[in-house]
């Protein structure tokens, strides 16, 4: 056990750190703070944390306040449910169901925009909020991005996930405003690593062991508005 955080995201944020200092150990070139969708923006405007690498969906709400560098990946709303759910399949099945996401997230958009008539819809505060709401049974179904309800699957065999994503959310790097050459460095970096086929690799060691589908091809950067 290293003590780190693994998974796709993380592993962005080690390379960058290798890249920003040159040197090999992630743990010894970086301090990790632990962000939730209702305090990302807040820490980097205060300067708390200098990156958000974090299934950090861009918006030109959140780019108001901060900056993106990217997209470096795409994903979309998915649906998490008990494991013994078979009432449950798709977007469509939502209908009149109690409904889970985190506040502050792109899944409530998701939600508004794609789910018919919830019969309730609970906002928690953290993504472990909104598991146990699911695996409690106070909740039917918990929508939010793809990447991050595979990773509860994998960790916590109470929940699944079902059905393919029915929306598509970009993923930036978040950075504050007030120094526009850190985007640019960071994009440089992006483009790096897709060159580089470390990007590649790292999405097959990580997202690509737990869906199926074709090998993505990297996101063209400043191809989202708002980044």
């Amino acid at each position: 056990m290293t003590g780190r955080v693994i998974g796709f995201d993380a592993g962005i944020g080690d390379l960058l750190s290798r890249y920003i200092t040159g040197g090999d150990d992630p743990s010894k070139l970086t301090q990790l703070s632990i962000t939730t969708v209702d305090t990302r923006e807040t820490m980097l405007q205060n300067n708390t944390v200098d990156i958000v690498v974090a299934t950090y969906s861009i918006t030109e709400k959140r780019a108001q306040k901060i900056a993106f560098a990217g997209p470096y990946y795409s994903s979309g709303a998915s649906i998490q449910v008990r494991s013994d759910n078979t009432a449950i399949s798709s977007v469509s099945d939502l209908e009149g169901k109690t409904i889970a996401t985190e506040s502050n997230s792109t899944g409530i958009q998701a939600i508004e925009d794609h789910v018919k008539s919830p019969k309730d819809v609970l906002l928690f505060a953290d993504n472990d909020s909104c598991i146990q709401a699911v695996s409690q049974g106070r909740a039917d179904a918990y929508v939010l991005d793809e990447a991050i309800l595979l990773g509860n699957a994998v960790k916590n065999d109470q929940v699944k996930v079902v059905g393919q994503p029915f929306t598509s959310d970009p993923y930036g790097v978040g950075l504050n405003k007030d120094d526009p050459s850190a985007k640019a460095f960071v994009n440089d970096f992006l483009t790096k690593i897709f060159e580089s086929g470390d990007w590649l690799k790292l999405w097959q060691a990580t997202v690509g062991v737990y869906v199926s589908g074709g090998t993505p091809t990297p996101p063209a950067l400043g191809s989202v508005k708002g980044s």
